[in-house]
């Protein structure tokens, strides 16, 4: 019989209330009896965006904390940040809560690591382009191997998603994986947004990767190692 944790609560933080409706889709689905509370801050988005890329205001992070801090209040087992641009609160929230703090980016990009070299990172917010290229350096480091980030930027499909256009987003995506994957030994989607085109990734020659799925399990996997020791 397996580690019940259905006692067990997981926060995530996201800075986009239309993201929580495809965090819900991996929750549901990889970890169903786990009840999950959520807060959503529009804003954090908006300033970083108004920042430019690389440029993150250090308050953001304090807003993260602050959020994560209330979620475990509400009594979180698990905190995960659910934003790649912000994906280095992880480092500046943990030391504020007393409960485990996950960036929903990170096993996505450590796994990248030990499937390939080349490493093609899909992007379509150019803020996140800083911060994911440092969660790939990062997870290439602790695993002490030396990788090439090919990168692809297409903010024009975000722009789309935004327009209403979800089919036009979801296109432009596709197409470029498809080149992309033929220069790359794996492809990771960098924002949880793109996490929606799984299904449609199955016939692409190379591991496509995306944070909802590989996030979620290491949720999963956390939340398991949180319940055994107690």
């Amino acid at each position: 019989m397996g580690t019940d944790i259905s006692a067990l609560k997981l926060g995530i933080v996201h800075v986009g209330v239309w993201l929580a409706s495809t965090s819900k889709r991996f929750s549901d689905a990889i970890i169903p009896e786990v009840p999950v509370l959520y807060v959503c801050d529009d804003t954090i988005q908006t300033d970083f965006i108004a920042a430019g890329p690389g440029n993150i205001p250090k308050h953001l992070y304090l807003r993260i904390a602050g959020h994560a801090r209330a979620l475990q209040q509400s009594g979180a087992d698990l905190v995960v940040v659910g934003c790649s641009t912000m994906s280095r609160a992880e480092e500046y929230v943990q030391p504020m809560v007393d409960v485990p703090v996950l960036a929903i980016d990170r096993p996505m990009m450590e796994k990248a690591v030990r499937l390939g070299k080349r490493i093609g990172l899909m992007c379509t917010i150019a803020t996140t382009v800083h911060s994911s290229t440092r969660q790939l350096t990062r997870a290439a480091q602790a695993a002490g191997k030396e990788v090439d980030v090919v990168l692809r930027v297409r903010p024009d499909a975000i722009e789309s998603a935004k327009a209403g256009d979800r089919a036009g987003h979801d296109e432009i995506v596709l197409d470029e994986v498809r080149r992309l994957a033929g220069e790359v030994d794996v492809v990771v989607l960098a924002q949880l947004s793109m996490a929606e085109l799984e299904d449609r990734m199955a016939g692409i020659p190379v591991p496509v990767l995306n944070s909802g799925r590989e996030g979620f399990t290491r949720a999963r996997e956390m939340l398991l190692e949180i319940a055994a020791s107690r």
